[in-house]
């Protein structure tokens, strides 16, 4: 544990026990339907695992067996896999298809009683559910485990997960391996890395130089072992909007829409040209290349497109245009050439949806096989009135609610908690095909996937089946199955510093004060994301930054007395420990920053040598960290903290208090996905 491995309300369960009442199952997803019986069955040392030979052997059955092998191992049990045949006199687990599994996409029945284990599944999909109960099963009873019926299929067909990296993290191949291995333990089929320019396109590398691009050969690997565990591995290329750093490059800065930054919201950032002219001559031919690299690397039929926040579109080649057809015809008929292009692909489309709502009565004009993506991520958003415009049109659509994690540091897991199941309902209740839970790295990305998990783990529960869902099993299932912590603390902390940020009795959507003072950008960058940062000292209490850094140190506290079993689980911890401390940095600068406004010269002297000390430290470690989780380097991801202490250095403030303590009202419809 830190620094240990230090780097160079919903409803209860359906479930009917006959015996212990007392005991729920930890399970997540919670199955639809539990009946629990008296007695139990052990797993024999030595055993066999039976599956049927016609199964594709590559994809499900080698893989599938590896996974209960594995788990059996971890619990003194070793298994044998035999096809052929269902009759064995070491017979302990025998999966079948058809008998009494629920008929529906997913579904599966798992019965254990004083004759073994036996699993009847629908389809292959069903199969791959049972094995991650089996696993979560094992590893909450080892070899002893309960007589039940568990009888279970998924609300929503799709259930995924969206990573973001092009906003300065592109994890390792090890690392993204290692997150869709957890996900597949909780029934997550989809995986979707979000993609800007951080693929490494062959005719391109002055434009994805130094942000650690993924390569073909990484997507090759990584799709090949996707497949195994279930999970479609989905292509995601922007292909209209945020496209800053290719429409940067020289040879492409004709395909911009617009040729230089603007001013935003009275100019307190720029917007820098990020989407491309749609009637440029060389726009088709350009997303034409980028596709036909891109998508060979693929095994999924599908493709997301993006195309959200066009915030560019009408101010420069596509003005006249727009002024007389309308921007929201301009945006569909580009959509529709996007469209063309896939289908010629034999890839179903998928696309954000914002834009395209803010122009319903065109909605209807979208062909019908192509899919929408419903994005929204705070607590209360309109997910019900805009899920409501595509299922009115049949137009197929996803929920898309997110992490909440981003320009946070450690989350924001109560906000996190509220969309996700408010999404899983709304989607549920309008026909929603699909579930991406998205996690985003605006700002640089800083934070650590172990800060992710929770909001992954409810987001895979809630999609699975919202019904059923028991908040109470989240913490100690994800401890138990990712932080891997028999003291149960690292699943407690990292839970606890999601909700920290409660203590600055301060909100604003999409951020929060521990993420945002430390990585607030230099003014005069007028850059877009954590841009706030610097005045929230003029808007909390003293009193309030000190209950918040106080919070993060407990927490800390905890996460120092954990005992991780894994090396994997406690770089997890570390990394928490890691983002903790840099959250602890936001508390203290603003407290310089007070002292300094007070002019308490000599107290804020005091306070600027130990943070630079500090933030030195937290940099050194940060680009020794970088290396074992993610390739490039940190330039594009700590720069902030170099910024700090030349503001400490300079000891003078950015904004002076009555000009921090002013309030920014933004537009409700135009808040980007960090923002």
């Amino acid at each position: 544990m830190p620094p240990r491995a230090k780097f160079n309300a919903p409803q209860l369960p359906l479930e009917r026990t006959q015996t212990n009442t007392a005991y729920t199952l930890k399970l997540l997803p919670c199955p639809r339907l539990v009946d629990r019986h008296a007695g139990t069955y052990v797993l024999p040392a030595r055993a066999v695992l039976h599956l049927d030979a016609s199964l594709p052997r590559d994809t499900v059955i080698l893989p599938v067996a590896e996974r209960l092998k594995a788990a059996a191992h971890q619990i003194g049990s070793e298994l044998e896999l035999v096809s052929g045949p269902p009759k064995h006199p070491l017979l302990a687990i025998r999966a079948a298809q058809g008998g009494n599994a629920p008929k529906r996409l997913g579904g599966y029945t798992l019965r254990i009683d004083g004759k073994g284990i036996l699993i009847q599944y629908f389809d292959e999909e069903g199969l791959r559910a049972s094995v991650a109960t089996m696993r979560q099963l094992m590893r909450e009873f080892g070899r002893r485990l309960p007589h039940l019926i568990i009888r279970d299929y998924p609300d929503f067909a799709k259930r995924g997960v969206m990573l973001d990296i092009s906003r300065g993290k592109v994890p390792r191949l090890e690392t993204l391996m290692e997150l869709v291995s957890h996900l597949a333990d909780f029934k997550i089929n989809e995986f979707q890395l979000y993609t800007e320019h951080t693929f490494a396109y062959r005719n391109y590398e002055p434009v994805w130089r130094g942000w650690g691009a993924i390569t073909g050969e990484e997507i090759l690997k990584l799709d090949a072992f996707c497949r195994q565990l279930g999970v479609e591995l989905v292509p995601n290329q922007n292909s209209f909007g945020h496209l800053r750093y290719w429409l940067n490059y020289p040879p492409l800065h004709k395909l911009a829409e617009t040729d230089k930054p603007w001013p935003d919201h009275g100019g307190s950032f720029l917007r820098y040209p990020s989407t491309l002219a749609p009637e440029h001559p060389g726009t088709i031919p350009f997303l034409r290349e980028l596709y036909d690299e891109l998508l060979p690397h693929f095994t999924s039929n599908r493709i997301n497109v993006g195309c959200d926040e066009t915030w560019d579109l009408g101010r420069g080649q596509s003005k006249s245009l727009c002024e007389k057809r309308g921007k929201g015809r301009v945006y569909v008929d580009f959509l529709k050439k996007i469209y063309t292009e896939t289908s010629s692909r034999k890839k179903q489309m998928m696309f954000w949806g914002d834009i395209i709502l803010h122009h319903p009565e065109l909605v209807r004009e979208l062909p019908k096989d192509l899919v929408a993506l419903n994005w929204g991520y705070e607590a209360n958003h309109p997910f019900d009135r805009e899920a409501g415009v595509f299922a009115k049109s049949k137009v197929p659509f996803y929920v898309c609610p997110g992490t909440s994690t981003w320009m946070t540091l450690l989350g924001r897991h109560d906000n996190a908690y509220a969309n996700l199941q408010l999404a899983a309902e709304v989607g549920n209740k309008h026909g929603a095909i699909g579930y991406l839970n998205t996690d985003w790295g605006d700002g640089g990305h800083p934070q650590p996937l172990a800060v992710s998990y929770l909001p992954f783990i409810l987001g895979a529960a809630v999609s699975w089946c919202a019904q059923t869902f028991n908040e109470a099993h989240l913490v100690p299932v994800v401890n138990r199955d990712v932080f891997e912590d028999q003291t149960g603390r690292v699943g407690q902390a990292a839970n606890a510093l999601g909700f920290a940020h409660r203590k600055f009795k301060y909100t604003a959507p999409n951020i929060t004060p521990f993420g945002a003072v430390i990585a607030a950008p230099r003014p005069e960058d007028r850059e877009l994301f954590c841009r706030d940062g610097l005045k929230y000292y003029a808007r909390i209490s003293a009193k309030h930054i000190q209950a918040a850094l106080e919070e993060v140190e407990a927490q800390r506290s905890v996460l120092h007395r954990s005992a991780p079993k894994t090396r994997a689980a406690d770089v997890l911890a570390t990394e928490l420990d890691f983002a903790a401390r840099m959250a602890a940095q936001s508390c203290k600068y603003m407290l310089w920053q007070q002292a300094l406004a007070v002019g308490k010269t000599g107290q804020a002297s005091i306070l600027a040598k130990r943070g630079i000390a500090e933030l030195r430290q937290l940099d050194e470690e940060f680009d020794a960290y970088w290396p074992a989780r993610n390739k490039g380097s940190t330039k594009t991801s700590s720069m902030f903290l170099k910024w700090r202490v030349e503001d400490y250095r300079r000891g003078t403030l950015h904004f002076p208090p009555e000009v921090a303590a002013m309030e920014r009202q933004y537009p409700a419809n135009d808040v980007p996905e960090g923002e």
